[in-house]
Parts: structure tokens; C-alpha cells; sequence
């Protein structure tokens, strides 16, 4: 049974829009980062999932092992119901956040806040002062992890952190040694250049092979200055964990001695980002129905909302892609709209008031921000539906 026929059966009695995980490419696609990780353990990206039940079920499965939340309110939600070994990955300055870390000694034994500088000490410091009793915060340093060349004049990679070399680092953790009620327990490096960039984007053979030259050197450089890194602030703290990586990166990664576990979402959900890549193939797991709500003109119909933008750099590549059935386009000077998107293309003939057009978002999580519910899927049966973050009424960004 075709992929269309299975989504429209299982979901025939939902009126869409609506939002879909078909959990046996989900199950798929995390055996596949389980093998390339190759027996290191993989942190679940909360933002890339974004549903309390499906984070659950990933935890489930072998070779899985705790969370890389987005937000410090986000983790203490999770902990709040029974989640462990949270780490925010991105630094905080949500006080009130801060207090209630420090002032719950159970939430503070499973979350980990990420600092890269001295001013996060001295911030954390002055939120959490009035809690009493104060528990000791666990704190994870995160350093850059970019490709610089040229003198400095050529970079890629996320600005992240300013803490590069292992000198600072380890100046970085010295300071953390000698602050009561601070404990340095991980260390985090996360190399976008390599993991969220595409090195087979269709229709650029040159600019593939720049990519793919620049990611070989980044990798080379990488292994040398991170494991520098953490030699020198395992001089300093006994780390519990170094991570790094992403769906994009998983098998590079593993292959540093100094690599304790890697980070990887996005590729659960295997957004349309994520297929121009050489190294892994995955399945298309989370998906959205629009329904057909006009036919203005030959091979035209137009759908229900879908101005459902990803985050980044603005272009074709942040819209959704218009995936079941094959065949149907964006028009040009539209382009997906906020209550209503044209599409063009021979598909649309066979097309009816009513019927539905499956869409694949261009990222993996920023999908649950648009839906309430994820309706679970497996082959042409709805066996559940799962809220997301907002349809518990949590919107943490």
C-alpha cells in the first residue's frame, strides 16, 4: 500500500489540519543513528521532538540514554514528570528559572545549565542568591566548535561560544572549581558546520564538493582541539560527559576518543533538510495534511494554511515541501501562505474539495509549534495520539 492510501486510511475520520508520525519510520530511523553511533549513547534533542509521549518512546529504545532540552523552563517541566539527565545546551537568563533549579535539590541532581563564560557564574549566581536551601548547580561548558581558516577570515559554523582553546577552557574551569555550589559535570561542542549542513544538495555539484572539502578539514581540525580541550579541563574537573555532533555528524563523532555520547533529533523525524546528505538515508516519519479547499484553474488547487516557515536562513529550502501526492509545486509569487497556499502541477487534476495533500516540514520539531497533536501511525492504523509541547499547553519559545 503506497504511502498516501496508508496516511489517508489511518486518519480518515480527523478533519485536517493535522499532524502525523508514522512510527515505523521513526523506529527505522533511530536503528539507523543506534548503528552509526556504534555503541556510543545518543542525547534526544528535545527541539527536535517536542512531544513529552514520543521523547518517552525514543528513551525506550536501546541506545538512547537522556535529554538535550532547549530551554531551562522546558527541563524542569520534563523533570517535574520523572524525566532524568537533562541538559540545557543553550546558555539561560531566565531567573525565576534559575531560582526554582536551585531551590529543588531533586530537579538540580538531573539538570545540567550550559555556561561558556564567567558572566553566566556571576548571572546564575545573583538569580539563585535568596534560595534556601541552595543546591548545587550543575553547570556544562560549551566551546566552539566552528572552522576557521584564512587567518579568520573564512568561517563556518553556529556562533556559539567564545571559549576556543584549551587554554581558556581550562581557565574557565578553574573558575568554576572556585565557586561554592557550582560543579562543571560536561562539556558540549557542537559542530554545525558538519552536522546541519547538507553535503549532497541536488543541482550543486560544485558547491557540494566545497562543502564536503570544507567539512573533511573541519573534522581533522576538530579532533585535534577538542580532545586538547578536554585533556585540559579533565586536568581541572572530572567530567561526567563530552558531547558533540548531530544527526548529521553521528559517525564522524564517535570516532573521537574524547567523545562520551553524541546529540541527534532531527533525524528521528527525518525532515526534508535532512535528505541531502551522502552518509545516511532516512524515512520520512512526521508529516501534515492540508486540506483541498478550492480549484481555481487547471492543474491548481488550493489547500488550507501551510505557511509553515522553518527557522534560518530565508529561502526555498525553510518552506514545507509539498510531498503526497508527488508532483505538486509552490506557486512562485506566493509560495505557502498564511490561511491559504496555491499548488500547481499535474497531481492537481486528480485532486477534490476535501481530499488532502501531505506536506514534510523543512525542519523536525518547529512542525509541533503549528499542532497540538501528533496522531500516531503504524502502517494504515491510528493507534494513538500524542499532544506535543503546546498541546500540553507548554510554548517554551
Amino acid at each position: 500500500m503506497d504511502d498516501r492510501l496508508r496516511y489517508d486510511r489511518a486518519t480518515a475520520a480527523l478533519e485536517p489540519p493535522l499532524a502525523i508520525l508514522d512510527l515505523a519510520a521513526m523506529r527505522a530511523n533511530a536503528a539507523d543513528l543506534v548503528r552509526r553511533a556504534a555503541g556510543k549513547p545518543i542525547r534526544v534533542a528535545s527541539k527536535s521532538v517536542r512531544s513529552r509521549e514520543v521523547l518517552e518512546r525514543v528513551l525506550a529504545l536501546d541506545g538512547f540514554r537522556g535529554i538535550m532540552a532547549f530551554t531551562l523552563p522546558e527541563a524542569l517541566w520534563l523533570a517535574g514528570h520523572g524525566f532524568t539527565d537533562i541538559l540545557v545546551a543553550y546558555p539561560t537568563a531566565d531567573r525565576h528559572a534559575l531560582a526554582t533549579l536551585a531551590g529543588d535539590s531533586q530537579a538540580a541532581r538531573h539538570i545540567t545549565v550550559t555556561i561558556d563564560s564567567v558572566a553566566h557564574l556571576d548571572f546564575i549566581e545573583a538569580a539563585v542568591a535568596a534560595a534556601r536551601p541552595r543546591a548545587e548547580i550543575r553547570v556544562c561548558m560549551d566551546i566552539d566548535a566552528a572552522f576557521i581558516a584564512f587567518g579568520g577570515k573564512f568561517r563556518a559554523g553556529a556562533l556559539r561560544s567564545p571559549i576556543r582553546e584549551p587554554e581558556q577552557a581550562a581557565d574557565l574551569a578553574a573558575a568554576i572549581a572556585k565557586r561554592p555550589g557550582f560543579r562543571l559535570a560536561g562539556l558540549l561542542a557542537y559542530e554545525a558546520q558538519i552536522a546541519g549542513v547538507g553535503d549532497a544538495p541536488p543541482g550543486k555539484a560544485a558547491y557540494s564538493r566545497l562543502v564536503r572539502f570544507m567539512q573533511a578539514q573541519s573534522a581533522r581540525e576538530l579532533v585535534m582541539r577538542r580532545g586538547r580541550i578536554v585533556n585540559a579541563v579533565r586536568q581541572i574537573a572530572d567530567l561526567e560527559f563530552v558531547n558533540g555532533g548531530g544527526t548529521g555528524s553521528i559517525e564522524r563523532t564517535v570516532r573521537e576518543k574524547a567523545i562520551t555520547e553524541v546529540a541527534a533529533g532531527s533525524g528521528l523525524f527525518h525532515p526534508r533538510l535532512f535528505d541531502f546528505y551522502r552518509g545516511f538515508t532516512g524515512h520520512p516519519a512526521a508529516l501534515f495534511a492540508l486540506p483541498v479547499v478550492r480549484r481555481p484553474g487547471p492543474s491548481t488547487v488550493t489547500v488550507l494554511g501551510g505557511g509553515y516557515v522553518a527557522s534560518g536562513q530565508a529561502g526555498p529550502s525553510r518552506l514545507p515541501q509539498p510531498y503526497l501526492p508527488a508532483g505538486l509545486r509552490y506557486r512562485p509569487d506566493e509560495g505557502a501562505g498564511e490561511v491559504q497556499t496555491p499548488l500547481l502541477g499535474q497531481a492537481a487534476e486528480d485532486l477534490r474539495i476535501g481530499d488532502r495533500v501531505w506536506f514534510r516540514h523543512a525542519k523536525a520539531g518547529e512542525l509541533c509549534e503549528r499542532f497540538d497533536t501528533l496522531h500516531l501511525v503504524d502502517g494504515d492504523t491510528l493507534v494513538e495520539s500524542a499532544p506535543t509541547y503546546r498541546g500540553e499547553g507548554q510554548t517554551f519559545l
